[in-house]
């Protein structure tokens, strides 16, 4: 059994910048596949980045530029830095496991002034 945890959310203004973290346990998690999807109020859960076990990348278009996801395999740890944040980017961070299917709990990120 897989276990994620999401830490890092929180109050930013415009602009600012964030780093979430998700800490796994339990599993291979060398051999994952890792990704952030977001859910704003109202809307449907949306991908945001991912990356390979071999650290290939790819972005949703509305944070490409922004967004950076990274792994720390020693760690268990995948990261998503977060810069010129906009309002927009308000929701709650999941982290998702592809190949196993598990979800973290969510960690809120709110971009306002």
């Amino acid at each position: 059994q897989v276990q994620l945890v999401e830490s890092g959310g929180g109050v930013v203004q415009p602009g600012g910048s964030l780093r979430l973290s998700c800490a796994a346990s339990g599993g291979l998690f060398s051999i994952y596949a890792m990704a952030w999807y977001r859910q704003a109020p109202g809307k449907q859960r949306e991908l945001v980045a991912a990356i390979t076990s071999g650290g290939t990348t790819n972005y949703a278009d509305s944070v490409k530029g922004r967004f950076t996801i990274s792994r720390d395999n020693a760690k268990k740890t995948v990261y998503l830095q977060m810069n010129s944040l906009k309002p927009e980017d308000t929701a709650v961070y999941y982290c998702n496991n592809p190949d196993t299917g598990y979800w973290g709990q969510g960690t809120q990120v709110t971009v306002s002034s």
